[in-house]
């Protein structure tokens, strides 16, 4: 019995020594996110890839709504096979402008999906790389209810992709 429990002091005590020595750290990746120069980066080219497709998405609404202030406005003058074929004109319109947004939203979605797959590729690379020179035995991210300062990371990750391509 006195040998049992020999043995388990012991082991535990080896366990609580190991434990000491490890080297635990934490990263915020919201607050990398926010910071990261790629990010801003990646913004400033969706924003050139799509702004021309969002003018004229703006300029189709703004044909069909004076279209259809027009309609409104010359409908009682207007003879009914004319004003048949104004409301399926702008019918047909509405429908191509529908279409053309649903299409504009989802590329747009899955490009920046692209663009942050990408950012995050980078992060876990810098991570990677600070937990591998600093020697951390672990590196948490999300799901952490409470980290000290002293194992934040996050300006360490931040630094390091400011180094990095895009």
């Amino acid at each position: 019995m006195k040998t049992k429990i020999s043995l388990l002091l012991g082991l535990l005590l080896t366990a609580t020594s190991c434990y000491a020595e490890l080297k635990i750290g934490f990263v915020n990746i919201p607050a990398v996110l926010e910071k990261a120069p790629q990010a801003e980066k990646a913004k400033k080219r969706l924003e050139i890839e799509f702004s021309p497709r969002d003018r004229q998405l703006v300029a189709q609404q703004k044909d069909i709504q004076s279209k259809e202030e027009r309609l409104a406005r010359d409908s009682g003058v207007m003879s009914d096979s004319e004003r048949s074929r104004m409301e399926k004109d702008l019918l047909n319109e509405k429908r191509d402008a529908k279409r053309k947004q649903q299409e504009f939203s989802e590329d747009f979605n899955a490009r920046r999906n692209e663009e942050l797959g990408k950012l995050q590729r980078r992060i876990v690379e810098a991570i990677r790389s600070i937990a591998k020179d600093q020697n951390f035995d672990l590196l948490l991210t999300d799901g952490v209810i409470y980290a000290s300062d002293k194992i934040d990371v996050t300006a360490q990750v931040q630094s390091k992709l400011v180094g990095m391509p895009d």
